[in-house]
């Protein structure tokens, strides 16, 4: 996978900048289009809308870097402490965000109210069924995770390196990386309502650390793993919301 480049490239120009901004806010872009506008239209069309958009952002960064700005990635092999680091910080995240759930917020009866949105949500973009929902889960914890460091910390962050200190870099690259989580969880759990508030802040805090995780070790694979231990223990939730609440086998 690309890591970091510890050496910036000498020249900034505006399309840099250009380059940032779009890659901050398209993902947004992308979530309203086919979460929010595609909805109740057919799952071709949602599936449609997403995978597009999902294209372009993914490809995005690799043809600006190698082809605009002619900077080829380098590879690095992973380090025993950066996985660690990696490991720790996500088992720690993902027993908050199962131990909470079990204990605390589902006796509190706190998420039900997004049981029926989620299993609504879900068939409308033809995902009904244990197993379906099983796959969308290795996909997002191990594909998509992935995916989303390469954009988020490799490029977006990375870039932003080059353009200003990094305290800047690590706060607008979270707040991007929260942004588009946002509409997900207004969409379940309403806008300005605590849980909505609580779990963006938590989206951003996530961002910083894996920014400042991959600003230290100048790797991927620690925050990919951290990223999708994150990713399966929401997924866990996601599973006892979606079927538990609803008591298919």
């Amino acid at each position: 996978m690309p890591e970091a480049k510890r050496e910036p490239m000498k020249t900034v120009s505006r399309a840099d900048y250009l380059a940032v901004t779009f890659a901050l806010v398209f993902p947004t872009i992308i979530t309203v289009a086919y979460f929010i506008l595609a909805a109740g239209y057919p799952a071709i069309i949602q599936q449609t809308t997403y995978s597009l958009g999902k294209l372009l952002q993914f490809t995005f960064p690799l043809v600006w870097v190698c082809a605009i700005q002619r900077h080829k990635p380098c590879w690095t092999k992973p380090a025993a402490n950066d996985l660690g680091l990696g490991t720790a910080f996500g088992l720690l995240v993902g027993a908050v965000i199962v131990g909470g759930y079990f204990f605390v917020l589902k006796p509190a009866g706190t998420l039900g109210v997004a049981s029926a949105a989620m299993q609504e949500k879900l068939a409308g973009a033809g995902i009904e069924g244990v197993v379906p929902f099983v796959a969308l889960g290795v996909f997002y914890s191990l594909g998509h995770a992935l995916l989303e460091e390469y954009y988020w910390r490799w490029f977006t962050f990375g870039q932003l390196r080059r353009l200003a200190p990094l305290g800047v870099a690590i706060f607008v690259s979270s707040a991007g990386f929260m942004a588009h989580h946002v509409l997900v969880l207004a969409w379940y759990f309403g806008w300005f309502t605590l849980v909505t508030i609580l779990f963006s802040l938590s989206v951003a805090v996530g961002g910083a650390v894996w920014a400042w995780m991959y600003q230290r070790s100048g790797s991927l694979w620690g925050v990919w793993l951290s990223h999708l231990l994150v990713d399966a223990a929401i997924f866990i939730v996601g599973y006892d919301l979606v079927f538990g609440a609803s008591g298919a086998p």
